[in-house]
């Protein structure tokens, strides 16, 4: 699907509500109130990675006298995770963090992150569901969503309409498009060895659980009716030779290749159009949106995404003033300039806003220059990809050492040393025996 590698995933998919007791490594640190007075302006450290924050901080502290926003940029979020760490260990975490959803039930668990609901939850309206949730745990909200990840297959018009072939509506479509472009020398996808998030996005859509709560223990199950649909999909494309196998360590040769007509179809969100736009010389004006294909029967669903741009804005236990960071982040996710700016490719991220209705931003994130004729219908596609995105994934509390071990395994299904279902049985034993290991409840 050629998400990203797992150094750009972002996964804005719900963290279902858990009992936390008995069921996460013990949760360390103390609440630290609504925040602590001050003779002069409060400051409120600020990390993060993503393009246009240092512009909307300048227009933060140019608005508020009392609170003011201090910003380092990390480069980005894996070196984030550790040096968030660090600072949680020494004591001096930051009081405003930029993370994402696969991360937050780990911080939580870890004690590092403030409940924030009582100065927030006024405002959940404003938000769409999917992206509400992801700043949440049993509930409770630590932090506040900044953006939205519409998903949809982008597709090379030029090479459908040459070979007969309609935008594909179901996974089953998929696949017979990939054996007529297979004729002509064509992929249909490209699987990274590096990037497992192909599974994990549509294990999600077939509505798989990977991670749940069961009383008081976490229950893992990698091998589930969801997880086993998926693996039959990416199975079949993989048997037939229909992928690429490109890795995102050479970013400029996977572009190339799109842009040549190697490989015809994507499953992306509106940031990764920025890609293609600054790597493409030939195939402007060839590219159109069609919906994320369905499984056969199923009404259309689409994953909560695997995107770094779409994200959320922590505020930390260890910060002395809770509520002037939760009050910011708001700020920051809500105020029409903020919101602006990161919404453009230009001056942000080119992301879709979390708001409940952020349609007036879909022409701007989304690429005429790539789509020509089909800029107008694409806007349609996007807006209403946002109505269909999953909202009941769980990320469990060792996501990222999980994520990690499903990488190598990965490489083995891609290079066809191993069938997805291996994988999928693999994972199951080890992510039991993982959570054991770090003293958290679990079946499976």
């Amino acid at each position: 699907m050629n998400f990203t590698s797992s150094r750009r995933r972002f996964a804005h998919a719900a963290v279902a509500g858990i009992a936390l007791t008995g069921l996460l490594a013990a949760c360390g640190g103390s609440d630290s109130g609504g925040g602590t007075k001050s003779s002069g302006p409060v400051t409120l450290p600020f990390w993060g990675w993503a393009n246009g924050q240092e512009a909307v901080v300048k227009a933060f502290n140019a608005a508020h006298k009392d609170v003011k926003l201090k910003y380092t940029k990390v480069t980005d979020q894996l070196t984030m995770q550790k040096q968030l760490t660090n600072a949680v260990k020494a004591g001096n975490a930051p009081c405003l963090v930029q993370n994402t959803a696969e991360y937050v039930t780990s911080w939580v668990s870890q004690g590092a992150l403030a409940d924030i609901s009582q100065y927030v939850d006024g405002s959940k309206g404003k938000f769409n569901g999917g992206a509400w949730a992801s700043a949440q745990v049993q509930g409770k909200s630590y932090g506040v969503p900044t953006s939205s990840s519409p998903n949809f297959t982008i597709y090379r018009t030029d090479l459908f309409k040459k070979y007969g072939i309609d935008a594909p509506a179901t996974w089953d479509d998929f696949i017979a498009a990939g054996k007529v472009l297979k004729k002509h020398g064509v992929k249909i996808t490209n699987f990274a060895g590096e990037d497992p998030s192909t599974l994990e996005v549509l294990a999600m859509q077939a509505g798989a659980h990977w991670y749940a709560i069961d009383g008081n223990s976490w229950k893992v199950d990698f091998q589930d009716a969801g997880s086993l649909k998926a693996a039959k999909v990416i199975q079949e494309i993989i048997d037939g030779d229909l992928n690429s196998k490109l890795s995102f360590a050479d970013y400029a040769a996977v572009q190339r290749n799109y842009d040549e007509g190697g490989t015809a179809t994507r499953q992306i969100s509106t940031w990764q159009m920025a890609g293609m736009v600054q790597n493409f010389t030939k195939s402007f004006g060839k590219w159109a949106l069609s919906p994320w294909p369905t499984y056969a029967g199923e009404a259309a669903k689409t994953p909560a995404g695997t995107n770094l741009t779409g994200s959320v804005t922590l505020v930390t236990k260890q910060c002395k003033n809770v509520r002037q960071a939760a009050e910011a982040a708001l700020w920051m996710s809500t105020d029409a300039g903020a919101v602006k700016t990161m919404a453009s490719p230009t001056t942000g991220n080119g992301v879709m806003p979390a708001l409940a209705d952020s349609q007036s931003y879909v022409g701007e994130a989304v690429s005429e220059k790539l789509l020509g004729s089909n800029y107008q219908a694409a806007q349609k596609v996007v807006t209403e990809s946002l109505g269909t995105v999953t909202t009941d994934w769980t990320f469990g509390p060792d996501w990222t050492a999980m994520f990690t071990e499903m990488q190598a395994g990965w490489a083995k299904v891609v290079s066809k040393e191993q069938k997805v279902t291996d994988l999928l049985a693999h994972m199951q034993e080890w992510t039991v025996k993982d959570l054991k290991s770090r003293g958290i409840s679990v079946e499976g």
